[in-house]
C-alpha cells in the first residue's frame, strides 16, 4: 500500500468500478429478506448541499449494512422535475441566449427546450451523489416526468376524480404575482420586516353610535390597500363595548359599500381597539371568518396584484355572485398594489379618517423563487379532498404500522393531519404534469387519461371541440406517489411486490406534511395488501435535524455561510472559496462582510478530507432529530482517523505479507492479547448492530472509533510486537492470523460508513485472511460470536493494560523518559495478580519498560517511591535519583487538597440528619465506603510525604 492515504487517488475510479460491475443492484435472492429505501428525489436543478450529504450518508450506510447482511437490497434513486425552479431556469436561459420568452415559443416548443436542458445539464446532482459513494441502483433511476411516472400520475388523478376526491373550485391560495401561479406554503419564505400599522376610522351607518358616543369604529391594518375588498368588521361576541352594534353596518370609506358588523371569537378584544376589518378574498384568517358568516368575497386584484377596475364578487362556496355591486373607484384601476396603498392612506387622511400610524414589525411572505411579496388571492384551482385519506393515514401511525424516529415527530404529524385542509394541486405553469382534464366550449369539464378516452367515455362527437386544462400538477403530487410509482405502478410489477412497502424513509422535519404525510395518504389509498387492507409506503420515518454552521445559524446563500460538501471532499483554496461565497450578484456590503468572515474562518481555504472522513463526521454527529452545528475540527479529526486506519493496516501488511498467517494449517498459539482483541471485536459487532437497529448512527460511529483507534491501533498493535519479535513460530503464526482476521472483519464492520478506504485496504488484506470475493460491499457483515468472547482473557488483558498505564502515568508525572528502564515494587499482590505478572512479562518489559517487578513480602519496608493503585495492588517506583523532591511534594499536596475537599463533602452529607433519615441504606453505605477510601488514600499520600522528607534530608 502507498505510504500515505490519498483519497483523491482512489475514490472516483473505485466508484466507477462498483457501478460498472453492477454491485449496487438487487441480487434477487429473497431468502434473507428484501430491503428498500427510496431516495427523497432532489430537484433536477439542484446541486449537492450539506443536507443532501447528511441524509445520503445515512441512507447509504443503511443500504450497505443491509446488503452485507445478505438482504436483497434496493436503494431507489431519482430526481424531481421541480416545476417552478426548472421553468424559471430555462426561461432565464432562453432570455439570455435568444432574447425570447416562453410565450414567444409557445408551449410545445418551450417544453422541448426544457427537456433539452434536462438531458444536457440536469444531471449535476446525480454526479455529485456518486462522489458521496451512494450505492443506488443507477439502472433504475427515475424522473418524476418520465413516461412511467406520468402514467401513474394520470391514473391517480383520474381515479381520485372518479372517487369524488378531486374537484375544481375558487378558493384562496398563495399567489405569486411575478410567476403567475399558486405556490405551496413550503415555497413561501416569511421575512421579518419593519412596517406600519395604520389606524382608520370606518363611519357607522344609519346613525349608529358606539357605547361612548362615537359615530365610527377604529380599525388597524398593515395592508391598507386591501380595505377596498372589506366584507365586514368583526368584534368579539363578549366585548361589551360593541355588543349593541353587532348586526349593524359600516359605510366602507372610498368604496361607499355597506358592510356588516359581525361577532367572531377570532377577534382578540384586548388587542388594539378590538375591531378587525375582514377581507376574505385577501387574507387566510379572514377567509375562514368569511366562511363562518357567509360573507361575500371581493377580489380586488388582478393576477399581477394590481387593482381591478371592478371587483370579482364570489360567494363562500366559490360560485360567482352577480347580485352585489363590485364597483371600485376608477382612480385606482390598474394601480400597482403598493402604489395603491400609499394613495389610499393619503385619501383617507384627506377625508379625516386616518388616525395614528405606528411602526410595526411583521412577517411578510415572499416567494422563495420569484422574490416578490406573495398575495393571498381567489383563483380557480384543482383540489384534493384529503380528509377521508387522512383518517387512514393517522391510524397507520397510531397503530404502529409506521414509526417515527425520533418518536416525538408523531406529534407534529398528528397536529397537521387532524386539522387538515383540502390540498391545492394545480399550478399555473407549463413544465409539469398537465392536468388530464378537458373543457368543451360551454366550459363543461371532462377528466380522463387522454382525450380519446374522454371522448369514448362521454360519447362526444368529433365536432365537439375540447381544450385541455392549461395548468399542471403541483410537484408534490407526483412525489406523493414516489414509493410505488418508481416500482412500476399502475402495473403490478415483480419489483412492486418485492420491495413495497419500503423499509425506511430518511427525511427532514420540514416536509413531514408536504411529502411524508401525502405519501402515506396516497399510498394507502391506492396500494393494498393481499387481504385488501391499505399498505403503508414505509415502515419507519427517520427524521434528521438541520446542519447549521459553527455558530448554530441556518446555512443560506444570503448569509454566505453555506458549506459545499464537495469542497470538504476535494478541498478549495481561499480565493475560490471567497468567490463562491460572495458571488457576482450579491450586494457589495454583504459581499464584503462575507469575504471578511470567510477569510477569518478559513485562513487557508479548506483542505481536502476525502469522502470517507466527511461521511464518518456526518454519521458521528447524527444524534436523532437534533440540529447539528458543523464543526470543521471534527472533520479534521476524522480525517486523522482515516490516516490512523491506513497506517495501522500498513503495519499489519508489513508483518503478514509473504508470512505464514496460519491459513494453510500449522500450530497456532494465541497470545493473551490475541484472545482479548478477538473477544473485544465480537462485543463491538454486537454493540454496533444494536445502535444500527436503533438508528443511532452517532453511537455506531463512536463504537467503531473507540475500537479502532483506542483498542486495535493504540493497544493491540503494540501488544503484538513482543510476540512478533521474540515469540515461537506457533505464537507468531497465531498473532499474524489474528492481525489479518480481525483487520479484515473490522473493514467489513466499518464499510457501510466508510466505503472507499475499507474497500481499498480489504483488497490487500483478504488473501492473507483467506477470504474470497470481488468486493467488500458484497462480503458478509460480521456476526457476533459469543464463543469467541474469552471473558477471562479479556479481564486479564485489561489488568495488564492498567499496570502499563499506571507506569506510564508515573513517567508522565515525574517527567521520566519513556525509554528509561524502571524497577517496580509490588505490594498487596493477590494470587491472581501474581499469575498475571508471571505470564505477561514480555508485555511489561516492552510496553512499560520495566526492568524488574519485585513483590514485597508482608511488612517489608519499601524505599521512598511514587505509587499507583491497580485494583488493590500497589505499584511502587522507587524515586531515588528519579525525581525532583520539591515538585513531587507539591503534586502530593495538590492530591491531598482534592481528597480533603471530597472527604469533607461526604462528611457533610453523613452529618446531615435529614439526609441520613431519608436516604436508602445502600446509598448511605456507599457514601461511607467512599469516605473510607478517601481517608485511606490520604493516609498513604501522607506516608509518601514523610518518605519524601527523608529523601530531602
Amino acid at each position: 500500500m502507498e505510504k500515505t492515504y490519498n483519497p483523491q487517488s482512489i475514490e472516483q475510479s473505485l466508484y466507477q468500478t462498483w457501478e460498472e460491475k453492477g454491485y449496487f443492484k438487487p441480487h434477487g435472492d429473497e431468502s434473507k429478506g428484501n430491503y428498500c429505501i427510496m431516495i427523497p428525489p432532489p430537484n433536477v436543478t439542484g446541486s449537492l448541499h450539506m443536507g443532501h450529504a447528511f441524509q445520503d450518508t445515512i441512507m447509504d450506510t443503511l443500504t450497505r449494512y443491509q446488503r452485507m447482511k445478505g438482504k436483497n437490497t434496493l436503494w431507489q434513486v431519482g430526481t424531481d422535475h421541480a416545476g417552478i425552479a426548472t421553468q424559471m431556469l430555462v426561461e432565464r436561459k432562453l432570455e439570455a441566449e435568444e432574447g425570447k420568452s416562453r410565450h414567444d415559443l409557445g408551449r410545445d416548443a418551450f417544453m422541448d427546450k426544457v427537456w433539452e436542458w434536462k438531458n444536457q445539464s440536469g444531471g449535476t446532482i446525480t454526479s455529485q451523489l456518486r462522489r458521496m459513494g451512494a450505492s443506488v441502483d443507477w439502472d433504475r433511476e427515475r424522473f418524476t416526468m418520465d413516461d412511467g411516472l406520468s402514467d401513474a400520475v394520470q391514473e391517480v388523478f383520474v381515479r381520485l376524480y372518479d372517487d369524488e376526491l378531486i374537484y375544481r373550485g375558487k378558493r384562496l391560495v398563495n399567489w405569486d404575482p411575478k410567476l403567475h401561479t399558486a405556490i405551496s406554503d413550503l415555497e413561501v419564505e416569511n421575512k421579518e420586516k419593519q412596517g406600519h400599522m395604520w389606524h382608520f376610522r370606518y363611519p357607522l351607518a344609519n346613525g349608529a353610535l358606539t357605547a361612548d358616543g362615537k359615530d365610527y369604529l377604529e380599525i388597524a391594518t398593515t395592508r391598507p390597500e386591501t380595505m377596498l375588498g372589506d366584507s365586514a368588521v368583526a368584534v368579539h361576541p363578549d366585548d361589551e363595548r360593541y355588543q349593541s352594534l353587532i348586526g349593524k353596518f359600516i359605510m366602507l370609506p372610498i368604496v361607499n359599500r355597506l358592510i356588516p358588523i359581525v361577532a367572531d371569537d377570532y377577534v382578540d378584544m384586548d388587542f388594539g381597539t378590538g375591531c378587525v376589518k375582514i377581507t376574505p378574498a385577501h387574507d387566510f384568517n379572514d377567509y375562514e371568518v368569511g366562511k363562518r358568516h357567509q360573507l361575500p368575497m371581493y377580489n380586488i386584484m388582478t393576477m399581477n396584484a394590481d387593482i381591478r377596475s371592478v371587483a370579482e364578487v364570489v360567494n363562500t362556496d366559490g360560485t360567482a355572485n352577480n347580485e352585489l355591486d363590485g364597483s371600485l373607484p376608477e382612480r385606482y384601476a390598474g394601480m400597482e398594489r403598493f402604489a395603491a396603498r400609499k394613495a389610499i392612506v393619503e385619501e383617507l387622511d384627506t377625508l379625516g379618517l386616518l388616525g395614528k400610524i405606528d411602526p410595526h414589525s411583521l412577517k411578510v411572505p415572499y416567494g422563495d423563487r420569484s422574490g416578490v411579496v406573495i398575495e393571498p388571492l381567489l383563483t380557480d384551482q384543482w383540489y384534493v379532498a384529503v380528509a377521508p385519506m387522512a383518517k387512514t393515514a393517522i391510524e397507520a401511525v397510531e397503530n404502529g404500522a409506521i414509526k417515527f424516529v425520533p418518536q416525538q415527530y408523531e406529534n407534529m404529524y398528528f397536529s397537521w393531519m387532524r386539522d387538515i385542509q383540502d390540498w391545492c394541486i394545480s399550478r399555473q405553469l407549463w413544465w409539469g404534469h398537465r392536468i388530464p382534464a378537458w373543457y368543451d366550449e360551454a366550459g363543461k369539464v371532462y377528466v380522463g387519461r387522454n382525450e380519446a378516452e374522454v371522448r369514448a367515455k362521454h360519447k362526444l362527437a368529433d365536432s365537439v371541440v375540447l381544450q385541455q386544462d392549461n395548468d399542471v400538477l403541483d410537484t408534490w403530487f407526483s412525489s406523493a406517489l414516489w414509493t410505488f410509482s418508481t416500482l412500476g405502478w399502475p402495473q403490478q410489477t415483480p419489483e412492486l411486490k418485492m420491495f413495497h412497502p419500503t423499509d425506511v424513509l430518511v427525511t427532514g422535519f420540514d416536509i413531514i406534511f408536504f411529502w411524508v404525510a401525502r405519501m402515506i395518504m396516497m399510498t394507502m389509498h391506492f396500494i393494498k395488501n393481499e387481504d385488501g387492507t391499505p399498505q403503508v409506503p414505509f415502515k419507519t420515518v427517520y427524521v434528521t435535524g438541520l446542519i447549521r454552521d459553527e455558530q448554530g445559524q441556518k446555512m443560506s446563500k444570503s448569509k454566505g455561510n453555506v458549506l459545499d460538501p464537495l469542497d470538504m471532499i476535494d478541498g478549495i483554496d481561499l480565493e475560490s472559496l471567497v468567490t463562491k461565497r460572495t458571488g457576482n450578484m450579491m450586494q457589495p456590503q454583504l459581499a464584503a462582510k462575507i469575504e471578511k468572515s470567510t477569510r477569518k474562518e478559513f485562513a487557508e481555504g479548506i483542505e481536502a478530507h476525502g469522502t470517507d472522513a466527511l461521511r464518518f463526521t456526518l454519521a458521528a454527529m447524527a444524534s436523532t432529530g437534533r440540529d447539528i452545528n458543523w464543526d470543521m475540527k471534527r472533520l479534521d479529526g476524522y480525517r486523522s482517523f482515516c490516516n490512523k486506519l491506513w497506517n495501522a493496516s500498513r503495519y499489519v501488511l508489513m508483518n503478514t505479507e509473504e508470512q505464514d498467517c496460519g491459513q494453510n494449517g500449522g500450530d497456532m498459539e494465541l497470545s493473551l492479547a490475541d484472545r482479548w482483541i478477538i473477544g473485544l471485536f465480537n462485543q463491538t459487532v454486537q454493540t454496533f448492530d444494536e445502535h444500527m437497529e436503533a438508528y443511532r448512527f452517532d453511537l455506531a460511529a463512536n463504537t467503531l472509533y473507540e475500537f479502532t483507534w483506542n483498542q486495535f491501533c493504540d493497544w493491540y498493535l503494540e501488544l503484538t510486537k513482543p510476540v512478533l519479535q521474540n515469540g515461537s513460530e506457533a505464537q507468531m503464526r497465531g498473532t499474524r492470523h489474528t492481525l489479518v482476521t480481525v483487520l479484515e472483519q473490522l473493514l467489513r464492520l466499518m464499510h457501510p460508513i466508510m466505503p472507499y478506504i475499507t474497500e481499498t485496504i480489504w483488497t490487500r488484506v483478504k488473501p492473507l485472511a483467506g477470504v474470497e470475493g470481488e468486493t467488500l460491499m458484497l462480503a458478509a457483515f460480521p456476526e457476533y460470536q459469543a464463543d469467541k468472547v474469552d471473558t477471562q482473557a479479556m479481564a486479564d488483558l485489561e489488568w495488564v493494560k492498567q499496570v502499563i498505564v499506571a507506569v506510564r502515568n508515573i513517567r508522565a508525572e515525574l517527567n521520566i523518559a519513556p525509554s528509561k528502564p524502571l524497577n517496580a515494587l509490588l505490594r498487596s499482590v493477590s494470587a491472581e495478580d501474581q499469575a498475571r505478572i508471571e505470564a505477561n512479562q514480555p508485555f511489561f518489559k516492552t510496553l512499560a519498560k520495566l526492568e524488574s517487578m519485585t513483590i514485597l513480602a508482608d511488612g517489608e519496608t519499601a524505599p521512598m517511591s511514587t505509587t499507583q493503585l491497580v485494583g488493590n495492588m500497589e505499584l511502587l517506583i522507587p524515586m531515588a535519583g528519579l525525581i525532583d523532591v520539591a515538585a513531587e511534594m507539591a503534586r502530593i499536596d495538590k492530591q491531598l487538597e482534592k481528597l480533603s475537599l471530597d472527604a469533607k463533602r461526604i462528611e457533610g452529607k453523613l452529618s446531615n440528619e435529614g439526609f441520613v433519615a431519608k436516604a436508602p441504606a445502600v446509598v448511605i453505605d456507599k457514601e461511607r465506603a467512599k469516605l473510607a477510601e478517601f481517608t485511606r488514600d490520604m493516609d498513604k499520600l501522607n506516608e509518601q510525604k514523610a518518605e519524601l522528607a527523608k529523601l530531602e534530608a
